[in-house]
């Protein structure tokens, strides 16, 4: 249900007040017995609000120090590359973080200009150290570097947000979130007791190392994108960096490699009142929301686009991306999903290494499937989690990982890794290489594949659950449905695994010949999400979710 202001502009009522959410960051006290209250590290850490005492300091001590234990267990020696993004907690998280490793004898690696860390960066860095001569990557042995990331990525200002990345470079693996989650727990109620130094003296410890990670990033940038195409095009780029970390890289690319990128909001505050509201009528950074966007978009279709061909966007961490094109608004992610697939995968990356796949989720568009099919990708469908995507991506086994809530990354030119985290900034340059090759923008390469291969309408619902209901879905299996049809057509599949790698999906999804339907828990919630998405018509969508929701709420009562 969309809130009634959404897509309005905040209001001073909106905003939060800074002081309050830094000062509950060291106030308050989480208690280990409150649920709400304990660490979590869901698919991209550990989240939670100084304001609900589900981010605090006592958290990030915890965190840190079973962080600092689980790398000593695994032999990760090397340096640790820690960022932070514009978030109000983010600092004081990053401070805590930096007092308890440098405790821990850990070698930290930080900016050298004292400035905000995108996420990529941090991937792009600890790849980039472990990586042997012969230009392949290292997953064992002396001085391997990982990394953490301070971010909620594009929660509201009011959150704070801790990711570890293994050596692997991107989101931990469950058996690693799993043991520093219960490590740090076991700490929570005597963080007090956790050895730190003080921050002054932390941060002039000679194990703090000063990096350049705007200056590394930007110079290697030139093996993932071809630049030159979009220079010689001349394709005028704008970017919104919506008051994230990547507000300070956009200008270094665009004079390292003479291109005409323009940052239309340069403006970094914590509370984000330059924000239109989102669909729930919160201010929260999504590049891909038509109602966070929106006040974008108006400027843009009020005379802006008069100095743009195209428009991007990063959240607050620039782990994700939104494309806007001249009379058609915010893409979908799933649409500019497939066009960069086609576009990728038909010659324009021919040293991609052969039969590497195309990575997707499994709640991702099956125009996906559809354009993988008619070029002769082969499709890697995985469960939900931009870090099923690690593995495939540093092994070269999946050449792009796309998932549908806009984030992505794929291989550098060569056919080596990149990132093993969503890249926001890549897909951006993309967008406009694409649009330089191909002389169209994606909004209306999209329109030739709705015309090949049909039109299809998308959609997430979130439906009312109980804890005990949320719990069955774990359980489920292809045989508790019994249903023979959904919307009209006979049933293709029904998955509690990922086709793609095998691996649970927490929950199910049933596919027709031009229908499915994802469901699964929230983790955070009491609801469990439905994803569908038709071929036939709106009717047929709506008539699928319908069908779904019965469907599964008869195999979570029985």
């Amino acid at each position: 249900m969309v809130a009634q202001h959404a897509g309005m502009p905040a209001t001073q009522d909106d905003l939060i007040n800074v002081d309050e959410v830094v000062g509950k960051y060291y106030d308050l006290i989480p208690d280990p017995a409150e649920l709400s209250q304990r660490v979590a590290f869901g698919t991209s850490g550990h989240r939670g609000s100084s304001l609900k005492t589900s981010f605090n300091e006592a958290h990030i001590v915890a965190i840190a120090q079973a962080i600092a234990e689980q790398r000593a267990k695994e032999g990760v020696t090397g340096p640790l590359y820690l960022g932070r993004d514009t978030h109000a907690l983010s600092l004081p998280a990053w401070k805590s973080a930096i007092e308890v490793l440098v405790a821990n004898g850990v070698r930290v690696r930080i900016d050298a200009r004292d400035d905000y860390t995108p996420t990529p960066t941090i991937s792009q860095a600890i790849l980039t150290h472990n990586r042997a001569n012969d230009g392949s990557q290292r997953f064992s042995g002396e001085d391997l570097a990982d990394g953490i990331v301070v971010t909620p990525s594009h929660n509201p200002p009011t959150d704070g947000g801790f990711k570890y990345d293994p050596p692997t470079g991107g989101p931990a693996p469950e058996s690693t979130t799993k043991a520093i989650a219960d490590r740090a727990n076991e700490l929570l109620g005597s963080y007090k007791s956790v050895k730190r130094i003080p921050f002054e003296q932390a941060i002039n410890s000679e194990l703090i190392e000063r990096f350049d990670y705007r200056e590394h990033y930007v110079a290697d940038l030139g093996s993932v994108i071809d630049f030159e195409a979009i220079r010689t095009s001349g394709v005028r780029l704008g970017i919104d960096p919506l008051g994230g970390a990547s507000v300070n890289y956009w200008p270094l690319i665009n004079e390292k490699y003479g291109l005409n990128i323009g940052v239309i909001n340069p403006e970094v505050d914590p509370t984000w009142r330059f924000m239109t509201l989102d669909h729930d009528g919160k201010i929260r950074m999504d590049p891909s929301s038509e109602y966070a966007m929106k006040g974008l978009v108006d400027r843009l279709n009020g005379g802006a686009w008069d100095s743009y061909d195209l428009v991007g966007g990063t959240d607050p961490d620039a782990d994700r991306h939104g494309i806007v094109c001249p009379g058609s608004g915010v893409m979908n992610p799933n649409h500019y999903i497939a066009v960069c697939v086609e576009y990728l995968f038909s010659g324009n990356r021919p040293d991609w290494p052969a039969g590497a796949g195309v990575g997707k989720t499994l709640v991702s568009s099956s125009l996906i499937d559809r354009v993988a099919a008619a070029i002769n990708a082969k499709l890697v469908e995985v469960p939900v989690g931009f870090k099923w995507f690690v593995d495939p991506l540093f092994k070269g086994e999946v050449a792009f990982g796309g998932e549908e809530s806009s984030g992505m990354s794929f291989l550098r030119c060569n056919g080596h890794v990149w990132t093993t985290d969503k890249d926001g900034l890549i897909p951006d340059l993309l967008a406009a290489e694409i649009t330089a090759k191909t002389g169209k923008n994606p909004a209306e390469l999209h329109q030739a594949q709705v015309e090949r291969f049909g039109e299809s309408w998308y959609q997430r619902v979130d439906t009312p659950t109980t804890l005990e209901q949320k719990a069955k879905f774990a359980s489920l299996s292809p045989a508790d449905v019994s249903e023979t049809e959904l919307a009209g057509e006979p049933i293709t599949a029904k998955l509690t695994e990922a086709p793609g790698n095998g691996a649970a999906i927490g929950g199910i999804k049933v596919t027709t010949k031009n229908n499915w339907f994802a469901a699964r828990p929230s983790g955070t919630e009491n609801i469990y999400k439905v994803y569908a998405e038709s071929f036939i018509s709106p009717e047929a969508l709506t008539q699928t979710q319908t069908e779904a929701t019965t469907l599964v709420n008869k195999a979570l009562s029985e």
